[in-house]
């Protein structure tokens, strides 16, 4: 958990900041977001090679590795912020990035009894969250008082994680089973937990990259509310867990989807203009713990898919939903918001959710009626 804090927190501070620093020294609101979009691009790229890691070097390593990738990089965008160098940068500490999510996941499910594997899963959700509640609104705080600092501690918080990770038991995934006894795995097990996770990160990518931008002349207010969706994201994350324990996994997924939906929706309405803050808020409640409860519910699920045994198959096949869906759905909105505005943008993610939310439901219809 400290580990996770650590890293997501250092993620968190610079992600509406780099942004917001590309936008102003010149660039397109589509180029700013590309910075967000590139990030994801290398993290997922990464995340595809990472469980052959974790197969050779294990859990230690590896997340060592992604501390200090994500976070000393960060040191670079003090030199400068134009869009070409901005977006190198970018790459290099998503592939950090890409360690992180797989391997962190990965670790909490070999660590953690099955029985209480979606708690466990939401105590960690609930660390990252609480991180990224603190570092998101702090990010654009110390920005606007001076910009290297914040640079300075996108590169520190990061390689505190290693405290973490030194303290962690030397960890390897499951041994494989031999070749003529392996299971295929069923890729439409995967479909609903990757769409679920995919469609609401990139909502998440486009309003943390865009709400900045969109309001600058309210630049504390949107880092706060951005602070309030990652607190509801404590709470849906945990709640969701605690109900695939008890109830069964997937059934938080169509209210929490809906939930999501109606908050982005929120968004779109605030992003009209002049509209007052308490709208925000309210958005970022109801999206938060919608978004939470969906990463919670889909990673269990895809860990369900899985089994045991492929663990970290699962985190890789869940974490390059979560973040191709954070990257594109950053490009995706910024360059609806630089053709047909902000409102329009947001509008269209709600909507991708509501259509993600139909296609769960029906799933879920469609599993029910399957005999036992």
């Amino acid at each position: 958990m400290a580990m996770g804090a650590a890293s997501f927190g250092g993620w968190g501070l610079l992600l509406p900041v780099v942004p917001l620093a590309v936008s102003q020294s010149g660039a397109s609101d589509a180029v700013a977001a590309a910075s967000t979009a590139i990030f994801m691009t290398t993290t997922v790229i990464t995340q595809l090679f990472v469980p052959r890691m974790l197969m050779r070097v294990g859990h230690r390593a590896v997340l060592a590795a992604g501390c200090l990738l994500l976070g000393l990089p960060a040191l670079l965008f003090i030199v400068s912020v134009e869009a070409a160098p901005a977006l190198a940068v970018s790459a290099l500490r998503g592939t950090g990035f890409g360690m992180l999510t797989v391997a962190g996941a990965a670790i909490v499910a070999e660590l953690a009894p099955i029985a209480l594997l979606g708690r466990a899963t939401g105590a960690q959700g609930i660390a990252v969250a609480l991180a990224q509640m603190i570092t998101l609104p702090l990010g654009l705080v110390i920005f606007a008082i001076d910009p290297t600092a914040v640079f300075v501690f996108g590169a520190l918080v990061p390689a505190a994680g290693l405290i973490g990770v030194a303290l962690l038991p030397p960890t390897r995934p499951a041994p494989q089973p031999p070749a003529a006894e392996r299971v295929r795995l069923d890729a439409r097990r995967f479909l609903v937990p990757c769409l679920v996770v995919a469609s609401v990160s990139a909502a998440y990518g486009g309003i943390t990259s865009l709400l900045p931008i969109a309001e600058s002349n309210r630049a504390a207010m949107i880092g706060l509310a951005l602070a309030v969706v990652s607190a509801a994201m404590l709470v849906g994350r945990y709640a969701a867990g605690s109900v695939a324990d008890r109830i069964g996994v997937g059934r938080s997924v169509i209210p929490a989807l809906v939930s999501a939906a109606i908050g982005i929706a929120l968004f779109a309405i605030a992003a009209l203009g002049g509209m007052p803050a308490v709208l925000f808020f309210v958005a970022a409640v109801l999206f938060g713990i919608g978004y939470g409860a969906c990463q919670n519910d889909s990673l269990v699920m895809a860990f369900d898919a899985a089994g045991p045994a492929r663990y970290s198959s699962a985190s890789a096949v869940w974490n390059i939903s979560f973040d191709a869906g954070t990257g594109a759905g950053a490009l995706a909105l910024g360059v609806l918001a630089t053709s047909v505005g902000y409102t329009a943008g947001f509008t269209a993610a709600a909507v991708t959710v509501v259509v993600v939310a139909a296609v769960a439901l029906a799933a879920r219809a469609r599993t029910d009626r399957l005999p036992t």
